[in-house]
């Protein structure tokens, strides 16, 4: 029998990794991790040195016994793991600032998860996870993959739909947005709960939960409040205030990406207007990680810094290891995760991956059923999940034609020229990634 669970976290060199120690670390007494491997690739060799350094100090500062493995071996890493954690970014932050730069050639929203920027990564990506998910199929057939890699809901749509590995798919952005409404309210965000029905990045809030008792008109009206104090508190659910207009006729809370498609020409405008001032947002957080690389490497840092809450990294611990938590234990508790229909959202397909509300047990994640989604923001969830399963097929099957009608399906083009001139240019910008397409 063994003697305790065995983790390996793919792309350990991320700047997230402090955040998923710390999660470890905080639940020694239910998560009983006696191997953690840290795996990345040789590119990536400096970054997995100094997160390794640090893991160690973090595990002998919490008193620990805790096997650290740091190795560029991942079938290794993966031979006979509990669970296996994505976090990796294929072509690093270059590849990104190339997602985020080109389609605003173009006119239109250039952001790493939404739009033709996402679809790029998403091209990328998908690759690497199924010669990951081989992995775990011929080593770890019983392992968990818990994915954070974005754009994680294409990402988690490629690994159900295409492999047989267990799967669930995670953001962070629906704890974030719970932890905002407690900070709103001024209560203890256990007592807060919500509903999301939607996609990944585009998910929307129908009802939020005060012990119980529903409390969005509450939540809306002081939404609606001439507050900036109010309305710092509430980054995880809006970057913008919507006009009264707006939230009368939406009637739901939504996630902070949809900004790129009910606000597109300002959010464009602000894009270009970045470009040209701080730089776009991968410039911005290649500048945050520097920083945050030199902390981590200094020898007498052994907690995780303040400052990673500037990379996005609220949160990320306590979402996915609370989930691993919730697998392992059999807790039955309410997430909310990426994961397969199964008629939860009775106008999408069966198998179509959705953000919602599920019951976390040894099962894996079983969604709560939500009936359909309401008529006014059916079209695009419809719009944006074609859209996605087109790109998993075109991934998948590497078809240059399929990629060419997945960009087209993507509700910011509406040209056919422009999106195959995007497309060759995307393919130009990275031959390594997506030269193979055919």
């Amino acid at each position: 029998m063994k003697a305790g669970l065995k983790f390996a976290v793919i792309g350990a060199g991320s700047s997230y990794t402090p955040e998923l120690i710390e999660g470890i670390l905080q639940r020694q007494e239910s998560l009983p991790v006696r191997e953690l491997w840290l795996v990345d690739i040789p590119a990536g060799a400096k970054k997995l040195e100094i997160i390794t350094g640090l893991t160690r100090r973090m595990a002998q500062a919490a008193g620990a016994n805790l096997e650290i493995h740091a190795t560029m071996d991942r079938p290794e890493a993966i031979r006979d793991a509990d669970f296996v954690i994505t976090q990796f970014r294929v072509g690093g932050l270059d590849a990104r600032e190339k997602d985020e730069r080109i389609p605003l050639k173009y006119g239109i929203i250039g952001q790493e998860t939404t739009g033709p920027g996402g679809f790029c990564k998403a091209m990328r990506t998908i690759p690497v996870l199924m010669e990951i998910c081989r992995d775990i199929e011929a080593l770890s057939p019983n392992a968990w993959l818990i994915n954070f890699t974005n754009p994680s809901g294409i990402n988690t749509e490629a690994v159900l739909n295409y492999t047989k590995v267990r799967s669930i798919g995670l953001c962070n952005i629906p704890l974030c947005m719970k932890r905002d409404l407690a900070r709103l309210l001024d209560v203890d965000p256990k007592r807060i709960d919500a509903d999301f029905v939607g996609l990944n990045h585009m998910s929307f809030v129908p009802a939020v939960y005060l012990d119980g008792e529903d409390i969005l008109p509450r939540v809306l009206e002081l939404y609606r409040q001439d507050d900036p104090a109010l309305h710092e508190k509430l980054e995880a659910i809006s970057d913008i205030v919507w006009p009264d207009s707006f939230l009368d006729g939406m009637g739901m809370l939504t996630s902070p990406y949809h900004r790129y498609f009910y606000a597109n020409r300002m959010m464009l405008e602000q894009e270009k207007a970045d470009l040209a001032g701080p730089g776009c947002r991968a410039m911005q957080v290649r500048k945050v990680e520097h920083e945050l690389f030199e902390i981590y490497a200094d020898q007498a840092v052994h907690t995780k810094p303040k400052q990673l809450e500037q990379r996005g990294g609220a949160c990320y611990s306590e979402a996915a290891i609370s989930l691993i938590d919730a697998i392992y234990n059999d807790r039955k508790e309410v997430h909310t995760v990426n994961l397969k229909n199964r008629g939860a959202i009775a106008d999408l397909d069966y198998d179509a991956v959705i953000e919602a509300n599920a019951l976390i047990g040894r099962r894996g994640a079983v969604p709560l059923t939500l009936g359909k989604m309401p008529r006014h923001v059916a079209g695009l969830i419809h719009a944006v999940k074609t859209y996605e399963q087109l790109t998993v097929q075109a991934a998948v099957e590497r078809s240059y034609e399929g990629a060419l009608m997945a960009l087209m399906s993507s509700p910011f083009l509406d040209d056919f020229a422009t999106a195959k001139a995007m497309l060759d240019e995307m393919i130009a910008a990275h031959p390594d990634y997506l030269g193979d397409l055919h």
